[in-house]
């Protein structure tokens, strides 16, 4: 299937995206890189949340799996400036 988009945000709950249903599906064809070690959730580094498709951002739980919501709200913030950043050239968010 496609999905023509400007953004699109895949929120799954608690469910890693490799385990079943079209998210399983939507990370094959895209080539997401999974981490199996982790739940299978999506491969993002801790730095810029970057993943290994290019413009593709994760954080919370679908990259760290099952966890408090603070962490979610803390690494959503900072891949929102480091989008910034790859879009503006710098950002002013707060890191």
């Amino acid at each position: 299937f496609v999905i023509r988009a400007d953004l699109a945000f895949i929120a799954i709950g608690f469910a890693g995206p490799a385990a079943v249903g079209p998210v399983s599906e939507l990370a094959g064809q895209m080539k997401i890189a999974i981490d199996s070690r982790r739940s299978n959730n999506v491969e993002a580094n801790d730095r810029d949340y970057k993943t290994s498709v290019e413009k593709l951002y994760a954080a919370g739980d679908v990259r760290r799996g099952q966890s408090l919501v603070v962490w979610a709200i803390r690494e959503g913030r900072q891949a929102a400036r480091s989008i910034d950043e790859a879009l503006m050239g710098s950002s002013v968010l707060p890191r």
